[in-house]
């Protein structure tokens, strides 16, 4: 059931999962058991997977040799549900895991089609993790007729950030969960519209103080022209579309980047100055830092998308100021990125791989939840000047 496998059977879809992972990384081969494919009945239909042509898909994976426990994941970005199967699945099965992900609800870059008011489709991406994690204990229990010992949530990107969402209002599913840099939504900033705009506006005008003003530090600046033609244009646009619709009401996704000063482009767009009613929307979706569960925060520095500054360290203090700290534990990963595939691009001596750092917090998660060993004080972990980069990482400094 490992990706080794199921690109061969077709059980898996490379492309939702190309480019997450650093080449050199090494995964585990053989776990046999049994995959399950499915939906729950929703009412868009991007997710065109096994012909289906509905959203809400699924995919549920029960090990042959299971350790009694369960992983839960939902997608990154806005990727199918198989998004996560080398960087998660993979490792997880090969420890005995069952393991479960999902589409979210929506996929794609039209995913804001979904839903009848602004912010309804982020929304749905809660629900549906929510909504698989019952049923998946379900699946579990009836398969192997006993119910999991243990549930964790684990997630990249957005899929972090329903981590961090389901430890805030749903911790009795869970017995603990690593963030991997998950969006930070929060209704007064900062999230995404307040900061992608800014960064637009200066790397456009060769302003290198503006995209610094923006989050992004001086030593990331390798990474900005990469973010500027594929990321942070087409991201500000399609959660502004989301959030914030009537802002133009008729630019699509995936236009050319606009000049400053066009109407409505979404370089200009200033947060600050739009209705309440945008503000509501985001507050839907909002993290609060009141988990209820152990939780271990991963997050590069140079991450090109959501700024570290911004994000991580921001939900890191909302924990702390929510009295919550004693069930968190934050990482921050020198040199580390958005994503892992642009290690092989830049090299090791600029971009360091995350994923042997999730693997390493998954592992200390383990034994803070079963055996009470409270992981290594929150760190900014150096970047190592030699060994294997892309599968070994050291929580403690």
């Amino acid at each position: 059931m490992t990706t080794a496998g199921t690109v061969a059977s077709g059980h898996t879809i490379p492309a939702d999962w190309a480019g997450l992972h650093p080449a050199g990384a090494r995964n585990p081969t053989g776990v046999r058991g049994v995959q399950v494919d499915g939906y729950f009945p929703d009412t868009s239909t991007f997710n065109a997977a096994h012909g289906w042509n509905h959203d809400s898909q699924f995919v549920i994976r029960l090990p042959a040799r299971w350790n009694g426990g369960l992983v839960v994941a939902g997608s990154p970005g806005v990727r199918g549900q198989y998004a996560n199967d080398f960087t998660i699945s993979d490792w997880a099965l090969a420890k005995g895991y069952a393991y479960a992900a999902t589409d979210k609800g929506n996929v794609g870059a039209t995913f804001y089609r979904d839903g009848a008011r602004p912010g309804d489709a982020i929304a749905e991406w809660n629900h549906r993790l929510t909504q698989l994690t019952k049923a998946a204990k379900k699946a579990v229990a009836s398969h192997y007729r006993r119910p999991a010992r243990r549930t964790y949530a684990a997630g990249v990107s957005n899929g972090g950030y329903l981590v961090r969402w389901q430890l805030e209002n749903h911790p009795g599913l869970y017995d603990g969960g690593v963030d991997w840099e998950g969006t930070l939504w929060r209704a007064h900033g900062p999230n995404l519209l307040t900061f992608l705009p800014r960064a637009l506006r200066g790397y456009a005008a060769g302003d290198t103080a503006e995209v610094q003003a923006a989050g992004f530090p001086a030593d990331s600046s390798f990474l900005w022209d990469f973010h500027f033609k594929v990321y942070w244009d087409l991201t500000q646009r399609i959660y502004r579309e989301e959030l914030d619709p009537a802002y133009d009401g008729s630019t699509e996704a995936g236009t050319p980047f606009c000049a400053s000063g066009t109407p409505a482009c979404d370089a200009d767009y200033d947060y600050a100055s739009r209705p309440r009613s945008v503000r509501k929307a985001v507050q839907k979706i909002s993290l609060n830092g009141r988990i209820g569960r152990p939780l271990i925060t991963l997050h590069g520095t140079l991450d090109t998308l959501l700024p570290i500054s911004l994000d991580s360290d921001v939900y890191e203090r909302l924990v702390r100021t929510r009295g919550r700290d004693r069930l968190h534990r934050y990482y921050r990963i020198e040199g580390g990125n958005h994503v892992d595939g642009l290690a092989a691009v830049q090299g090791s001596a600029r971009i360091r791989p995350i994923l042997p750092c999730f693997r390493s917090a998954f592992t200390a998660l383990e034994g803070w939840t079963t055996g009470g060993e409270a992981p290594p004080p929150d760190a900014t972990l150096p970047r190592p000047a030699t060994g294997d980069l892309p599968n070994e990482c050291s929580l403690a400094r």
